[in-house]
């Protein structure tokens, strides 16, 4: 059997090998975060957050529809795009192995030995398998998200690049530009990961072109691919569109013609400059311009795909963010502007006062006849003295203030220099945003908890409490496959310096340079690793070139090649299996289901009809899963309150929703239209109102009449303004009896009161403000915990829990200090009856820490029913609530935790005493462990110190408070020692 034969077999097994790993590990519905929206967006082909990622979606659609009707298996369907990317993604990386290994070795076609090859397909598979059972590469195989997709794309185009290199004839290398730009077209519709590519594509041409290699040519080698870059980046994704925005406005507006005129003038010119381009060079024999216009052709061919986008959102379907339905908000969608931006190159730091909003270019929408401009985009001007080159600590935000300082060791009211700036470069944006992740792949991880840090060989003994030794995010590799890749490294660097630098800059490229461009915030809600994980496939290319150093080791000492080949095969593909049997544990995700049921469970919590308002993305997504895909409670309308600050949001509120009527708002819509009055709203006290309560009913009315008297100017435009820091809304009682509980009846008010936090209201108040007037009780409106933080009202003394959610109602709830009251018959109804736990009490299935967070949720939510039915006296339910608690998460499942120390107490209520000891044993245990090892290695984890030692104090409370001193008095013993041991250490 030839070469190349042996060489196309064994890449289909090392595909075969990700895909059957994949396969078994994958996820069998929408996971959290981001893979909801693009399940449901894939399914119903709706518009997901900018800037979407069309070409994902037309792919999911048709996976969607291997499902055969039945939609809870659409989500798996979709998820198998991933595992079938990724394991693309695996085949092209081992034929960019073995390419490369040849060339290393310096073997030309049909010289192959016995020997050789097997080296070279050893050298293949090791690669291929480090990148498969990699960490952040296995994370994103598993589920529906964009980043399996993209890394194919980029596998391919590095492929194809070399395929090019190989290609004598200038035909043939001009038919795998024409490929290679096709597919960069068609991956800008998943993610712009590939488009790091074409330095590298660059610098091999250079390479093949010219042999006299000089610094001048790699210098103007590279300036060129980042003209291409920036050209492709800027004048081509947002920079035509762009220009057809420019030129519909000029149309429209200037020359009268109808809607949409200047967009098909613009494309028909972008065609016709096009075929005219191709034809003169084809006529005039311009070989280079005929190549460089035919890629144009097909990266515009393949980018065409975000028609879709357009296409959709003209249909309003439920998911329809931004609402690019035209060549304006589409511009805005693919420029990511509702996120707005970060500096790069020059900026302020977070001390620099601001010193002036300029009023920038205009933001237009479309009128009746023409655009109009809506509103004008602002520039924020600094004190140059305090803007520096290359900005990192630029955040005003007070959590991010907080980790600058902690970084950099500055003091409250010390300002930062350059020097404080690139130290926080270096160690936290690339030591812990991006070195802590790539040796989390290759050296070890200490475990799922946030923040964790990386295991070396030293690390790898390190004596742990049990509860961190058996976390199965838990991953030791003793650093051997970082060893591998070094030496890998050294080798092609050796024996290729030319590919070496092309691997190399790739490698920077998908790695370090964005972390530059991205200018990541210090604190990020999850880890985020799998952004860098283009670049963490490129050093396992280096880890398979480690077999070749192995390989010139053992020939070296064993005269027999093919033995020499074999071992060197052998000992380097236990590196790849080491990582596997590590990593398995903590990537399987074939049982995981809670995702989808905590989503369930919260729209569960809705009355009929209802409005459920979440925080963010990850409140949402599952949510919009559910009602999209699997159909369930669509009557209830999902409102994302970071969305709500959005004209076009509000707008599409007010449009039916499958069973979910129009939301009743009675301020015509206009006035919540962006670059209006209404954007921000300060409060500003006047005299006479000082203290007293206005009618925010009246404050509505004379924000549609637009009274001067709320208006205040500035250099930009001008806002309304809110005259008293405190609203009430007018209360039927009557009307009212017949919404509250008939137990909270006597909390029932004629005047509902809200106190304004912060120094202002945004759109997303003032909103909220009118649909709850609005409503008028007819329509039940809830909150999740998110949402109540993120409203500048205090809603504290106005909501009753009844599941997962909180309901507004008119009562005012003097204890709210203490918790929310609850509806303690719904919620049992709720909690008892409609919730699912799917697999929540198997030991085998594995939830990290981002997910046992949610998890947690509902066990407190068990919490707070069970409490509140002891207070009514209801005991026997309340232990039904403990014991179903206990049942469906217990401890060999989802660790127990702080909230099971508070059952502790009520257990011991309700006449469970052999349950209450066994949650006080084992949260006691817990506690002393991370204790006893805290206090060992000096850790400065304070808030984790003081939750341990919270949980051995609560236990001691709830013995004695119920009589039980001699328990109280072993866990006050406890709780005082590792007290005292906190004390001597300061």
């Amino acid at each position: 059997m030839g070469y190349q034969k042996i060489n196309i077999i064994t890449g289909w097994i090392a595909f075969l090998i990700a895909f059957i790993t994949y396969c078994l590990t994958v996820e069998p519905t929408a996971s959290f975060w981001d893979a909801g929206e693009f399940i449901a967006c894939s399914y119903k082909l709706e518009v997901p957050h900018p800037p979407g990622a069309p070409f994902f979606l037309l792919t999911g659609r048709m996976f969607s529809m291997l499902a055969g009707g039945d939609v809870t298996q659409v989500a798996f369907w979709v998820n198998m795009l991933s595992v079938v990317s990724s394991a693309f993604f695996v085949l092209f990386i081992f034929w960019s192995i073995t390419h490369l290994a040849k060339r290393v070795m310096k073997i030309k076609k049909g010289e192959e030995t016995t020997a050789d090859t097997i080296a070279i397909m050893g050298t293949g598979l090791v690669g291929a398998m480090a990148c498969t059972f990699s960490d952040s590469f296995w994370f994103s195989a598993v589920e529906a998200e964009v980043y399996g997709m993209s890394a194919f794309f980029t596998s391919f185009v590095f492929w194809a690049i070399l395929k090019w290199e190989n290609m004598s004839k200038e035909q043939d290398r001009a038919r795998w530009l024409i490929l290679i730009a096709y597919m960069m077209g068609l991956s800008i519709g998943v993610h712009l990961l590939n488009l790091v590519a074409i330095p590298v594509l660059g610098l091999i041409v250079y390479f093949k072109y010219y042999e006299n290699v000089t610094k001048k040519g790699i210098f103007y080698t590279m300036a060129i691919s980042a003209a291409i870059v920036l050209i492709v980046l800027e004048g081509v994704i947002p920079g035509l569109p762009s220009m057809a925005g420019k030129i519909e406005i000029f149309f429209v507006n200037s020359l009268g013609l109808p809607f949409g005129s200047g967009v098909i003038f613009f494309g028909l010119l972008v065609l016709g400059g096009l075929v005219y381009g191709i034809h003169y060079s084809i006529k005039h024999n311009k070989y280079v311009l005929n190549t460089s216009l035919l890629a144009l052709a097909f990266i515009l061919i393949g980018y065409s795909s975000y028609a879709i986008a357009v296409i959709r959102s003209n249909y309003n379907p439920p998911i329809d963010e931004n609402n690019p339905e035209e060549i304006i908000s589409f511009v805005s969608y693919l420029k990511r502007e509702q996120y707005g931006s970060r500096p790069l190159f020059k900026g302020p730091y977070y001390t620099a006062d601001l010193i002036e909003n300029k009023k920038g270019s205009p933001v237009y929408m479309r009128g009746d006849d023409e655009y109009v401009i809506k509103d004008y985009k602002v520039t924020q001007v600094y004190d140059p003295k305090h803007t520096t080159i290359l900005p990192r600590m630029y955040s005003s935000a007070p959590n991010h203030i907080r980790k600058y300082r902690q970084v950099t060791g500055l003091k409250e009211g010390e300002k930062p220099s350059w020097g404080d700036n690139f130290y926080y470069l270096i160690v936290h944006q690339l030591g812990h945003q991006y070195f802590r992740y790539f040796m989390w792949n290759f050296s070890g991880r200490e475990s799922d908890i946030q923040g964790a840090g990386w295991v070396g060989i030293s690390g790898a003994f390190e004596k742990l409490p049990d509860i961190l030794a058996s976390n199965k995010g838990r991953n030791i590799y003793f650093g051997l496959p970082l060893l591998l890749g070094l030496f890998g490294m050294f080798i092609q660097y050796k024996k290729d310096v030319k590919l070496f630098s092309a691997t190399a800059l790739l490698f920077f490229m998908t790695g370090i340079a964005i972390v530059l461009y991205l200018n990541t915030p210090p604190v990020e809600p999850r880890e985020r690793d799998y952004i860098y994980a283009g670049s963490f496939y490129i050093f396992t290319i280096w880890i398979g070139f480690g077999v070749l150093a192995l390989y010139d080791i053992l020939k070296n000492i064993s005269k027999q090649k093919k033995i020499a080949a074999v071992l060197a095969t052998v000992i380097g593909l236990s590196i790849p299996a080491l990582m596997a049997s590590e990593n398995w544990d903590d990537h399987d995700r074939s049982d995981r289901y809670f995702s989808v049921d905590a989503a369930k469970n919260y729209l569960s919590s809705v009355a009929p009809n209802g409005i459920i308002f979440t925080g963010g993305d990850n409140d949402t997504f599952p949510l919009w899963y559910a009602q999209e895909v699997e159909g369930f409670r669509t009557d209830v309308r999902v409102l994302v309150l970071s969305y709500y600050n959005t004209d076009w949001y509000i707008q599409q509120s007010a449009r039916q929703a499958y069973e979910s009527d129009p939301l009743p708002y009675g301020l015509p819509i206009g006035h919540y239209q962006q670059g209006g009055l209404n954007d921000y709203l300060p409060v500003y006290e006047r005299d006479e109102l000082q203290g007293n309560a206005i009618n925010a009913k009246l404050l509505l009315k004379f924000i549609e009449d637009e009274n001067p008297g709320l208006q205040i100017p500035t250099s930009i435009s001008a806002y309304n303004s809110v005259p008293a820091r405190t609203l009430f809304i007018d209360v039927d009682t009557e009307k009212a009896k017949q919404i509250v509980p008939e137990d909270m009846h006597d909390q029932i008010v004629d005047r509902m009161v809200l106190k304004v936090k912060g120094r202002a209201l945004e759109k997303k108040d003032l909103a909220f403000l009118d649909l709850l007037i609005n409503s008028n009780w007819e329509r039940p409106i809830y909150l999740n915990n998110t949402s109540i933080a993120q409203l500048n009202f205090d809603l504290r003394q106005n909501v009753v829990q009844e599941g997962m959610a909180y309901r507004v109602l008119p009562i005012r709830n003097a204890n709210s200090r203490s918790g929310y009251p609850v509806n303690t018959e719904v919620m049992y109804d709720n909690v008892m009856n409609k919730f699912t736990w799917t697999n929540l009490d198997d030991p085998s299935v594995y939830y990290t820490q981002d997910y046992t967070g949610f998890v947690l949720n509902s066990r407190s939510t068990f919490n707070t029913l069970a409490e509140n039915l002891i207070n009514e006296g209801d005991y026997a339910r309340a232990a039904e609530v403990l014991k179903k608690c206990l049942e469906v998460m217990p401890n060999e499942a989802v660790p127990l935790d702080f909230f099971s120390v508070q059952q502790v107490g009520m257990l011991l209520k309700v006449g469970e005493p052999e349950l209450a000891d066994y949650v006080a044993e084992i949260t006691s245990e817990n506690a002393s462990q991370w204790l006893d090892f805290y206090f060992a290695t000096d850790s400065p984890e304070t808030n984790e110190l003081q939750k341990h030692l919270l949980s051995l104090n609560e236990l001691a409370r709830a013995y004695r408070a119920n009589g039980e001193r001699e328990k109280a008095a072993a866990y006050e013993e406890l709780f005082n020692s590792y007290y005292s041991q906190l004390q001597a250490g300061g």
